[in-house]
């Protein structure tokens, strides 16, 4: 299924792959939004969206009178996944892969510095995971706040600030992965992934850094492999 892109979208894209590849460097005039609707062949109010993005994110800096221009800084501003680039499950299956290293060793951390307070965030959310499974939206939202309990139990606010950051896009939502699947299989998908992470949780309660690594891994690497099969699938039916 192919991806829709907004023409804001697209524009905003291709301008930010020109500045933060150094085809218009720092300091650089960019085009009017005359020349820039011209040239793209689309409407004053795309621009203009789009141009109002690349200076929210600090790619471009408006100086009165003078125009527009590439920032200084343009090359080290931070990274960033926009929510419009987490829509298909290629997308997710790319953000799983980064995720499989990263959430492993946060939970081998979180399992040799978690503290009691840590503990009863993690099962306070794993027993909002069972109460909600039903409720594929409240679900996401207990997996995203556990997730969060075990970077705070790392004690490490780099590993806070990263899932902050993913928020919505760190639970891949439950419809893509069973879009048109029976309640049976439904419910065999959630059933799997709490047994997932009460498994992480147990091996951070037993302050097992190996195990809780593991388990972790197991289980991004199981959300990784269902998404990755769907994906391929789903790819092959669209091209027939």
């Amino acid at each position: 299924m192919a991806k829709t892109v907004s023409l804001a979208d697209a524009l905003f894209m291709k301008l930010e792959a020109q500045i933060r590849s150094g085809d218009m460097a720092p300091g650089t005039r960019m085009p009017t939004q005359k020349d820039i609707a011209e040239q793209q062949r689309v409407s004053r109010t795309v621009v203009r969206e789009a141009m109002a993005r690349l200076e929210a994110q600090g790619l471009t800096v408006a100086r009165q009178g003078s125009g527009v221009f590439v920032s200084n800084d343009a090359a080290f501003q931070a990274f960033q996944i926009a929510r419009h680039e987490i829509t298909e499950l290629a997308d997710i299956v790319r953000l799983l892969e980064v995720r499989l290293s990263v959430e492993a060793e946060m939970a081998a951390f979180a399992a040799a510095r978690r503290t009691l307070d840590d503990i009863a965030a993690m099962r306070g959310a794993l027993h909002d995971m069972a109460a909600v499974a039903d409720d594929a939206v409240a679900s996401a939202a207990a997996d995203t706040r556990l997730h969060m309990a075990i970077a705070r139990a790392t004690q490490n606010d780099t590993f806070v600030k990263l899932i902050e950051f993913l928020g919505v896009r760190l639970v891949p939502p439950r419809s893509l992965y069973l879009r048109n699947q029976p309640p049976h299989a439904q419910q065999a998908y959630v059933e799997k992934v709490r047994a997932e992470h009460e498994a992480i949780v147990d091996a951070i309660v037993r302050m097992n850094p190996a195990g809780a690594r593991d388990a972790a891994r197991h289980h991004m690497q199981e959300s990784l492999s269902r998404h990755t099969e769907l994906s391929q699938t789903m790819n092959l039916l669209s091209r027939n």
